[in-house]
């Protein structure tokens, strides 16, 4: 009798370690999706951002070429572009920048960790793949982060000097980005990134 009883407890003692190991692991999987839904929402959040930003310096841009030509949109860059950035920048209660690790103003030069992210980006577009959205949390704030690619127009000014950037183009550069290292692009190319910084819980 008593090693039957001995042989009941020692199963008991199994299950019940068992059901222990089942609820850890529940917990973890729910800790886990619940992180992931609330990755992809702030990815969300740090793309809007991004590409209302995009969109009224895009606007901007191409009000300016329309009307004076693409090397005059290079004195739009040189004095409104970051201003304009951080006018969206508050409106949108966040913190916004445009990085790169070849930077046409050395403003805005990428520091070691944005570079980490924009070779990673540069990687998946070489394997043919689509880059994703990065998410870090810190200190209670998002940060996010997103390739900036080249397309036919980034090319009036990012392209092969004297093929894409026609000479006054290439003049105006050299006046205002004396340290310039923004040219030699291909469509299709990542030529810096976004980031983006705003208070979790949004």
């Amino acid at each position: 009798m008593e090693k039957y009883t001995i042989l009941i407890a020692f199963f008991l003692l199994i299950g019940l370690s068992s059901c222990k190991s089942d609820t850890k692991k529940d917990t973890v999987k729910a800790t886990q999706e619940t992180q992931q839904v609330q990755d992809s929402l702030y990815k969300a959040i740090g793309l809007k951002y991004a590409m209302s930003t995009k969109a009224t310096l895009g606007k901007n841009l191409m009000g300016v070429i329309q009307k004076n030509g693409t090397e005059h949109a290079l004195e739009f860059c040189n004095t409104k572009a970051i201003p304009l950035t951080d006018s969206m920048a508050v409106a949108q209660k966040a913190t916004i920048k445009r990085v790169s690790d070849k930077p046409r103003n050395p403003d805005n030069q990428a520091n070691a960790e944005e570079l980490g992210y924009i070779k990673t980006f540069k990687e998946q577009l070489a394997a043919g793949q689509q880059p994703e959205a990065i998410v870090k949390k810190k200190n209670g704030k998002v940060h996010f982060y997103y390739p900036i690619a080249t397309n036919q127009m980034c090319l009036q000014c990012h392209g092969t000097p004297n093929e894409q950037i026609k000479p006054a183009v290439m003049t105006m550069i050299d006046k205002l980005y004396p340290e310039d290292k923004a040219k030699g692009y291909a469509i299709n190319e990542v030529r810096g990134i976004w980031n983006v910084v705003f208070e979790e819980g949004e």
